[in-house]
């Protein structure tokens, strides 16, 4: 089995984030980056899927060469090879684009993504890239098993549960639940260096955004005490202030 799983290099959640260029650039300046928390759990999932040699698992990103430490930590963790797209990220619509065209050329049984980048949380490049290679997609799974050659996911809908049973290859979108996120040891460590990384360069692609201007959320105001007693005052501050009611 030929599993291709989407790594995404994001900001570490603990990086205090700055914008350059009138508030139209991220500024990278002293960020640490680290892999995707949603990714590895798609990639702990490929690993164990193809443990004892069921498989290969190949890791995609599309990023420029500064992104090849978190690519290089995908392989220690235990993926087979590795491919960098040899371009900047503009947005979801791009990075499915380039990932297909790869497909397209290399085919795979199974895409997993995870449910969305810490970065942006977007949830959209499962879904773009089932539609780019016409197969069925599923976001957000919380299970995935093999039979065979039929996929059975789990994810949850309001009220309940949903479990689907979908002929390979398809693309499939995960989150917590899919698998425990896999801490490289230091045979995987070393063995990352000598691994396989493909540099592929980009497809043209038509930009359909554009970003304007990035700013960061409003600070947090004073909290206000309310005394227990005086609920009428407490539904005025929410519905006049806070506005949730």
């Amino acid at each position: 089995m030929k599993i291709l799983v989407c790594i995404s290099n994001v900001p570490d959640t603990t990086t205090k984030i700055t914008f350059t260029d009138n508030n139209t650039q991220f500024n990278t300046a002293g960020v640490q980056f680290i892999l995707n928390p949603y990714d590895e759990i798609a990639l702990a999932r490929a690993i164990e899927l193809t443990d004892g040699g069921n498989g290969s698992v190949t890791v995609i990103n599309v990023g420029e060469a500064a992104t090849e430490p978190t690519i290089r930590k995908a392989l220690a963790i235990g993926a087979t090879d590795a491919v960098r797209i040899n371009a900047k990220a503009h947005d979801a619509w791009y990075v499915a684009y380039q990932v297909a065209e790869y497909v397209k050329a290399n085919s795979f049984d199974l895409i997993l993504t995870g449910r969305e980048s810490i970065d942006y949380n977007g949830s959209k490049v499962a879904g773009m890239l089932g539609e780019l290679l016409d197969l069925p997609s599923v976001s957000i799974i919380k299970k995935l098993d093999i039979e065979g050659g039929n996929v059975t996911v789990e994810r949850e809908i309001e009220g309940g549960k949903e479990i689907l049973t979908i002929p390979l290859p398809i693309v499939a979108g995960c989150a917590e639940g899919v698998a425990e996120p896999k801490i490289p040891n230091m045979r995987g460590i070393m063995s990352a260096r000598t691994k396989p990384l493909t540099i592929v360069e980009p497809i043209e692609v038509k930009n359909f955004s554009e970003v304007i201007s990035y700013e960061t959320p409003a600070p947090r105001g004073q909290v206000k005490l309310v005394s227990v007693d005086d609920t009428a005052k407490l539904v005025d501050l929410l519905h006049e202030e806070a506005r949730v009611i």
